[in-house]
């Protein structure tokens, strides 16, 4: 991906560089980051705005470049570490923290790295 001078990449992933450098045209939508936690080479960021939008992103760096990312909305996720191919030593690495927003009832996923 490519900041100055213009984009590349998936045409599908444009949309979110624009909004997150500032270049989007449609602003209606304010990410706010209310937690930022780096585990190995991913960061995750979550936030919220008002009581309508959820959202949890999943960055994954190499070399100082974002090479994957996933973003999760109006979804509550946990991260778990696979430890093994059996899959029967799974860790948690982190969890969407609901208790900061107690009357909102939303599906859970999880996403094993």
């Amino acid at each position: 991906m490519t900041l100055n001078g213009g984009t590349t990449g998936p045409p599908h992933c444009q949309h979110m560089m624009r909004m997150l450098t500032g270049k989007s045209n449609h602003m209606e939508f304010k990410f706010k980051p209310r937690s930022i936690t780096a585990v190995g080479d991913r960061v995750i960021v979550e936030g919220w705005e008002g009581l309508n939008a959820y959202w949890v992103h999943v960055w994954t760096l190499k070399d100082g470049m974002i090479t994957q990312f996933r973003e999760y909305f109006n979804t509550w996720l946990t991260v778990l570490l696979r430890e093994s191919e059996v899959g029967d030593e799974d860790r948690r690495l982190w969890q969407s923290r609901p208790r900061e927003r107690p009357n909102r009832s939303l599906p859970d996923l999880l996403l094993a790295i």
